[in-house]
């Protein structure tokens, strides 16, 4: 099987909320690396292992960064790398699977489940040198809850701050490194 690796220039992490129970705080983490063995003509074979650099994290507002990599999120100081290792594909259909994993974020692992597509493979002549490659995206939704992340403040007239349930896309470039 080919090894790929995660192409970080082209590459990230991006997460959604609610705030408010009524808006999408939307931000992305633009750290991150990955090593793929994949072939698109036995996709049950496929692996993936992914590193996010949790410090990282962006929102657009330093003061909600700041916030997120605090201990009432993300912890980063403790714990500043989440990472995702896959432990089974099940095929869904042409450039589409479920790839079943494990994400440890603030050191508690929980199984989570990726709706994957792709796309590829391309191929670019660099000066010389071809570069093959595919793109991934895959998506789940947690609880930050089961990760330890609790933080909130009860409003007003009902309803919470921060939403539970965290929408995550990854959207990765990988480029063949071996056949």
């Amino acid at each position: 099987m080919a090894k790929w690796e995660l192409e970080p220039e082209h590459s990230v992490a991006a997460f959604k909320a609610r705030h408010m129970m009524v808006s999408w705080v939307r931000g992305q983490f633009n750290n991150l690396t990955g090593t793929l063995i994949f072939d698109p003509e036995n996709v049950v074979a496929a692996s993936v292992q992914v590193a996010i650099d949790a410090t990282s994290v962006y929102t657009g507002l330093e003061k909600r960064d700041n916030h997120l990599k605090s201990e009432d999120f993300l912890h980063v100081e403790k714990f500043p790398t989440i990472t995702f290792r896959s432990t089974r594909v099940e095929p869904a259909g042409l450039d589409h699977a479920l790839l079943r994993g494990e994400l440890t974020l603030r050191g508690i692992t929980r199984p989570v489940l990726l709706d994957t597509r792709w796309t590829g493979p391309s191929h670019f002549d660099d000066e010389g040198t071809i570069y093959t490659s595919f793109g991934f995206e895959a998506k789940t939704v947690i609880n930050r809850e089961d990760f330890g992340m609790t933080f909130n403040m009860e409003m007003e007239h009902g309803g919470f701050m921060v939403g539970k349930h965290i929408h995550l896309t990854l959207n990765a470039e990988v480029n063949l490194v071996e056949e």
